[in-house]
Parts: C-alpha cells; sequence; structure tokens
C-alpha cells in the first residue's frame, strides 16, 4: 500500500473518530440549558419609589390685578427678597389721587357743618331750658295773681294780664321744644352726609390703594409676567385679572413630583426621600413626604382624571407628590427640575433574590411537566381541583430552584422589592441555588429541564450575555 493511501485512511479514521465523539457530546447535551446562578441570601432591603418633577415654595402667592390703569413703575426685578407690605410696582394714579383729594375737601366740609349742627342743638336746648324757666316763673306769678282775683283783691284787667303772660311763656316752651327737635334732625343729617363722605372717601381710598401693589408675603420675586407701559385689567366674574408676578416663601420648600400609577399605593404621608436637583449636582437633600394626591393626572395634558376623561382611554397616568426638603439651600428657585427617591419600606434580614430570578408560568406549563417527568418533578403549589381554561391559564410566580442537575420551578410569595433585588416570604429558604440568567434562558426554561451551570463574567455582547 502506498503512503498517500495510508495517509488517506488515517485522515479518515480521525474524521470517524472525531465525528463519533462529537455526536456522543452533541447526545449527551441535548436538552440542557446553560444558565447562571445564584443563591438566596438573608438581607436588608430597601424599597425605593423614584419620581421626577420640579422644585415648587410650600406658600406661593400669584399677584393679580385689582385695578384698571397703566403701569408706571416695577419696583423689584426676578430674584429680589421682599417683605410683606413692600412695594412692588406702581400704576397710573391721577385720577383716583384727585378722587381722594375731591372727597377729603367734601369730609372737611361736611365735618364743619356737623360741627354748626352740634353748636345749634347746644344753642335750641339752652333756649329751651331758659323758656322751661320762664313758665315756671309765670305759672308761679299767675298762680299769685289767681288767690287775689279771687279774693277781689285786684282787678280783672290784672288777672287777664297774668294769664296772658302765663300762656305767652308756655308757648314759647311749646316753639323753644319744637326747635330742638328741628335742630337735631339737621344734626343727625349732617351726621349722616359726613358718614356717606367717609364711605365714599374709602372706596376712592381703596380705588387709589390698587394703584400701588404691595408683596402679601415674605419671599421671593420668583416671576414678573409684565412690563412698564402695559395696562393692567382687574378680573370680572368667573375672569381672573391681569397676572403680574409671583412671590414665593422659599422657607419652606418642597419638590413636586409625580408618581406612577402601579407604586402610589406604596408610597404614603412620613415617608423619608432622598432629593437631587438638576442644578445641583453631586448634592443629595434630605426630605419626607407631606402630601399624596387623591387624583390621578393624565401623562399628556398633565390634566386631572376623571370619570368622564378616563372611561374610554388607557392613558397612562400618575399622582402628585409632595416632598418637604428638611434643609432647603439659598440657591434652590421654583422651577428646578427635581428628582426624588422616596423609600416606601425597609425591612432586615430578610430573604432575597435578584428581581430577574422571577420567573412567572402557568398552571398549564406546570401541570404539563409534573406529566412529563412521571412524577419526578415535585411543585410546591398544589394541584388545582378543577381543570377548567381559567385555571390552567392562571400565572404561578416563581423561581427555578437547582435540584441536582436540574431546574425545579417552586412558587413563592413575594414581600416588598428593593433596587436589585426582591423578598421572599415564601417557597425558598436560605442557601437555595436558584437560576439567575440569562433573560432568554428564563423566558423559555420548562420546570424540570435539565441545566448546565456557567457562571462565568459573559464575554459577548449580545442580548443573551446579559443575565
Amino acid at each position: 500500500m502506498k503512503t498517500w493511501q495510508k495517509v488517506s485512511l488515517g485522515i479518515g479514521a480521525v474524521a470517524v473518530l472525531g465525528g463519533i465523539v462529537w455526536y456522543s457530546v452533541y447526545q449527551a447535551n441535548k436538552g440542557v440549558v446553560e444558565v447562571q446562578t445564584g443563591k438566596v441570601v438573608k438581607a436588608d432591603l430597601t424599597s425605593i419609589v423614584t419620581a421626577s418633577g420640579e422644585v415648587r415654595p410650600k406658600n406661593y402667592t400669584n399677584v393679580l390685578g385689582e385695578g384698571i390703569g397703566k403701569i408706571t413703575e416695577i419696583v423689584v426685578k426676578e430674584g429680589d427678597h421682599v417683605k410683606k407690605g413692600d412695594i412692588l410696582l406702581k400704576l397710573e394714579n391721577i385720577q383716583p389721587g384727585a378722587d381722594v383729594q375731591a372727597q377729603q375737601a367734601q369730609i372737611d366740609s361736611n365735618e364743619a357743618g356737623m360741627r354748626m349742627s352740634q353748636a345749634n342743638y347746644d344753642s335750641a336746648v339752652a333756649t329751651l331750658a331758659q323758656r322751661q324757666s320762664d313758665l315756671t316763673k309765670a305759672k308761679f306769678d299767675f298762680d299769685r295773681t289767681q288767690k287775689l282775683y279771687d279774693q277781689q283783691l285786684i282787678a280783672k284787667s290784672d288777672y287777664d294780664a297774668g294769664k296772658a303772660t302765663f300762656d305767652s311763656a308756655s308757648a314759647a316752651l311749646t316753639a323753644a321744644q319744637a326747635q330742638v327737635a328741628q335742630v337735631k334732625a339737621a344734626r343727625e343729617q349732617a351726621r349722616f352726609n359726613l358718614n356717606q363722605s367717609s364711605a365714599v372717601l374709602t372706596h376712592t381710598k381703596d380705588v387709589l390703594r390698587k394703584t400701588t401693589y404691595v408683596a402679601p408675603i415674605d419671599g421671593i420675586v420668583s416671576y414678573i409676567a409684565v412690563r412698564v407701559g402695559e395696562n393692567v385689567v382687574p378680573g370680572i366674574q368667573n375672569a381672573e385679572g391681569s397676572f403680574l408676578m409671583t412671590i414665593s416663601d422659599m422657607s419652606v420648600v418642597t419638590a413636586e413630583v409625580k408618581v406612577d400609577e402601579t407604586d402610589i399605593t406604596n408610597v404614603k404621608s412620613g415617608d423619608p426621600a432622598d432629593v437631587t436637583i438638576d442644578a445641583i449636582p453631586g448634592k443629595t437633600f434630605k426630605g419626607h413626604v407631606s402630601q399624596v394626591g387623591e387624583l390621578a393626572i393624565l401623562r399628556s395634558s398633565g390634566q386631572a382624571a376623571t370619570t368622564q376623561t378616563t372611561a374610554n382611554t388607557q392613558e397612562a397616568r400618575d399622582f402628585k407628590v409632595v416632598v418637604v426638603v428638611d434643609n432647603p439651600p439659598d440657591t434652590m428657585r421654583p422651577g428646578l427640575s427635581a428628582s426624588a427617591k422616596i423609600q416606601t419600606a425597609k425591612k432586615d434580614g430578610v430573604l432575597t433574590i435578584p428581581i430577574q430570578a422571577l420567573a412567572v408560568r402557568t398552571q398549564r406549563d406546570l401541570d404539563e411537566a409534573a406529566k412529563g417527568a412521571n412524577g419526578n418533578v415535585t411543585l410546591a403549589a398544589p394541584k388545582p381541583a378543577a381543570a377548567g381554561d381559567a385555571v390552567q391559564k392562571s400565572e404561578v410566580q416563581g423561581v427555578f430552584v437547582i435540584r441536582g442537575k436540574k431546574a425545579e420551578f417552586i412558587p413563592v410569595q413575594t414581600g416588598i422589592t428593593g433596587v436589585t433585588d426582591i423578598e421572599i416570604t415564601s417557597g425558598v429558604k436560605s442557601g437555595d441555588e436558584i437560576v439567575t440568567g440569562s433573560y432568554k434562558a428564563l423566558r423559555t426554561l420548562k420546570p424540570g429541564a435539565t441545566i448546565k451551570v456557567n457562571n462565568n463574567a459573559p464575554t459577548g455582547g449580545g442580548p443573551d450575555s446579559a443575565s
């Protein structure tokens, strides 16, 4: 046999032997799923809800137009600190000022009339007292005259003269009483005129006051919406007046964030939070939840979601949550973008697994796997009593626990969720080895499947390489 024939036979034999070895290995590994694993461990777990929003003062006020006029001066600028009562801006006030002066003059005139009426009243009262005294004297004189006349000691003419004097004094008293009543009425009229003028003066002063706007609270001028020369109009009925500026009290600063509807049930008032401000990088501010919104907000429009607006839509919704920043810096300004990490729960020393290890299978998948393994795979969940469609399609939450070289699906109950781990309250115990990846393996892994553990760091960049 020639040399080249021997070489060919040798190569052929090696090829056949290699094929046999490859086939044997292939058959041995057929149906084996390569997975990554981890341990069920006890750890401290903190549940965090992350939301974004903006910085807002707890107390702020929008200064709106109260009167009509043209802006002649804006005293402040954005960012200025103001105290309650400080002047913010002024409107043209020539006519309101003139009205106040004219009405003040009218009040001065009414007050002079009031003093004159009081003097007339005092004079009338004095006259009345004099007439009362005259009548008393006239009555005494007439009584004596009457006695003398009855005793026929005086003539009839003297008696008639005494009676006339008494009647005259009585009439004078009546006239004096009428004069007092008349002067008193005039005095009351003068008082009413003075009160009316005072009320008109109050009105004109209020109109004049509305030409000078002052700060209603302590704070900073966070926004100015007008310029000198623009006209201001007051609100009427349901329409607000001209928007002039916003004063924000930055002594209590909040981060108003929007929490997704899936997380809002976990957030409650008093929960601690860490707040970060985009404009102040590298710093985290402590805070706490002060208010949890009760009404959903549509994510697209930012408007409150009512029964009518949400009846026929599946649009995502958020809820407003207000986080008070405990020690805000002076550099904080309303409107800055902010993020809050709200701590909704914290547990120490609980059983945890990586979140990605949690899998979901239908009851039908579990039943089929149990039948296929001829009872070799034991399920922790009891078999459903009824094989109805709804029961078969119901989903079971669990993890794949390594038993020998197989992955056994164990239903579990979960507790709070951390950033990367989740609490397990039942189903597994500390130290159990569970399947944690890859994503493709967990998605397709069947209960009772044969597995091969490979916990080496992935070398490829494909989607299936990450656990």
